[in-house]
Formats: C-alpha cells, sequence, structure tokens
C-alpha cells in the first residue's frame, strides 16, 4: 500500500518528494493545489519536475481557490515561479499527462484501502473539498501528516503561519471531520537548517541535475539571507523526514484549533496541551533529531545531484 502526496510544489516541496522517494514508500499518487503560486504554475513546475527527475506516478490537478477566502499565494517572497534560483529553471515546455482530477483520485485512493497515509505540503483545501463531499471517505486516513500552523509565531502574517493562513477553513473542516492530523510546524522546521555551504557539494555532485539542484537550493537559501539570516528552514523537507522517519520525531498529542477571523489572528493555529480542557484530536511534532534529519535531506539530495 502506497503513499499519497498533496503539494503546491515549489523547491523544498520537491526536495520532501526526494525524500519520499528515497525511502521504503511508494507513492501511489500526487495531487496538486495552489499555494507558492496559483495552480497554473504549479502544475508547470510539477511537469517540469516530473521530467527531470523522471517521476512515474501520477500527478492530479486539484483545486485553484481556497474554501471561502480569496486566492494567497507566496509569490511575493518565491517569485512569480514559486522557485527562486541563482541560475537553471525547471523547464517549463513540459505539461502534465492527463489524468484524473485530484477529487477523483483522491476519492479512489480512499475508496480501495483503509489507514491510508497522506503528506500535505500546502493549504489543506483538497482535501477538504474531499471530506465535504464525501465525508464517509475521512475515516480511511490512517495520518495525516501536514507541513502547516506554528505553535508560536507566523511566517506569512505574525501570527499565522502560510499553509494555514491560505485556507484555515480547510484546516477547521479536517478537524470537524475528526481526520487524524500530525502538524509539522514552522517551530520544528526552523531547527533544520541549510546554509551556503551545503550548496558545493551539490554543485560539485557530478550529475546530470547537479547545477539545477545547487541552483534551486541556493535560490531558497538566498531568501533567508536577504532577510539577515544565516540560513534557511527546509520546511516541506523536514515534514517528509517526519513522515518517512517517525522515529526521528517526538510527537505530542494535543488539542489543535485554527482562528478563522481577525486581521491579525486569522489563520493562527492554536495548540492545548493541558489535560481536561478540550478533547485532543491531533499530535504535534514538539522536537526531531536535528542532524539526522538534515544530513538525511542533504544526502538524498547529493545522491539525485550525482546521477
Amino acid at each position: 500500500m502506497g503513499v499519497w502526496i498533496d503539494t503546491d510544489m515549489g523547491f523544498d516541496d520537491i526536495v520532501a518528494l526526494l525524500v519520499v522517494c528515497h525511502s521504503t514508500e511508494a507513492i501511489d499518487g500526487v495531487s496538486l493545489v495552489f499555494g507558492n503560486a496559483p495552480l497554473e504554475q504549479v502544475e508547470k513546475n510539477a511537469a517540469g519536475a516530473a521530467h527531470v527527475f523522471n517521476w512515474r506516478f501520477p500527478v492530479h490537478r486539484g483545486r485553484s481557490l481556497p474554501v471561502l477566502s480569496v486566492l494567497e499565494t507566496a509569490q511575493s517572497i518565491l517569485g512569480t515561479g514559486g522557485m527562486p534560483s541563482t541560475g537553471l529553471h525547471l523547464p517549463m515546455g513540459v505539461t502534465l499527462a492527463d489524468t484524473p482530477s485530484a477529487f477523483d483520485a483522491l476519492s479512489g485512493y480512499l475508496q480501495s484501502g483503509e489507514d491510508r497515509r497522506i503528506l500535505a505540503l500546502g493549504p489543506l483545501t483538497n482535501l477538504a473539498a474531499l471530506v465535504l463531499a464525501r465525508p464517509e471517505l475521512a475515516c480511511r486516513i490512517g495520518e495525516l501528516v501536514w507541513m502547516g500552523g506554528g505553535l508560536t509565531t507566523g511566517n506569512h502574517t505574525a501570527s499565522a503561519e502560510f499553509n494555514a493562513l491560505a485556507d484555515p477553513e480547510a484546516l477547521a473542516i479536517l478537524l470537524a471531520q475528526n481526520v487524524p492530523v500530525r502538524m509539522v510546524d514552522l517551530d520544528v522546521c526552523r531547527k533544520v537548517l541549510a546554509g551556503p555551504s551545503d550548496v558545493p557539494p551539490i554543485r560539485h555532485a557530478g550529475g546530470r541535475n547537479a547545477k539545477l539542484l545547487a541552483d534551486l537550493l541556493e535560490g531558497f537559501i538566498n531568501i533567508a539571507i536577504s532577510r539577515g539570516r544565516s540560513a534557511m528552514s527546509l520546511y516541506d523537507a523536514v515534514a517528509a523526514v517526519a513522515f518517512t522517519r517517525p522515529d526521528l520525531v517526538s510527537w505530542r498529542e494535543a488539542r489543535l484549533d485554527v482562528e478563522l477571523s481577525g486581521t491579525h489572528t486569522r489563520g493562527r493555529t492554536v495548540i492545548e496541551t493541558r489535560t481536561g480542557r478540550s478533547p485532543f484530536n491531533a499530535f504535534f511534532a514538539q522536537d526531531i533529531n536535528v542532524d539526522a534529519a538534515r544530513d538525511l535531506i542533504l544526502q538524498v539530495l547529493k545522491v539525485e545531484a550525482s546521477l
């Protein structure tokens, strides 16, 4: 039984998919959602990545707009393509294969088995749309590991992490349907970093994609450098480590809620760990083996860059 990945296909999403590809997990399918960029650009990124990395799993077009609110993307940080680079970019001249919609494909995936495992790397809109229309399938999700939320502060606003802010109603819907969410939030992702010194070993690995991966990694790291930080969090790739190597993560059960209103609070995730307050409904990654996670991610990039 394989796993499913739901993604808005930025650079750290690509690294996350590569981490899963290099694990013992088989990927049954990938669904695309708006987020890092509008869905049209996300599709272009996915087609380019599938071509470059020779991905054979099906990729399905998903939701282009959130459940209720207006479209929010991360292009102000990541650029119009949703993927900064210091040189080479993914090829934009390829297209996705003609596949069923994400809704139909996810429905089939959940209908065909129980305790299905999903890794979500963007806004949760595809999954929310599914459980709203097909609530009987929610119980087929055995685990949903989501890169999103923040225990302390946000990144897109002072309160909210981007994936939560882009569609907080989607998270609320999944929680209301008792989907077993495991949140890999900003705080734990910010412990696993890549800096400029991590680029040369990838650039000089000698494979056909070495320069492309190095340029994309360097462009990603430069987001942090431009903001006065010395290294960049590996966000979605960290969630992939938590998904494929849960032994490297300390999980804690809690009550998870999301704020749906307020100029400064919309999208904020609220964690309650005290017993006897509200029924616990989720887990969050409280800590991670930083060295092991970082080494795993960078080793995957080095192997890909050597092929």
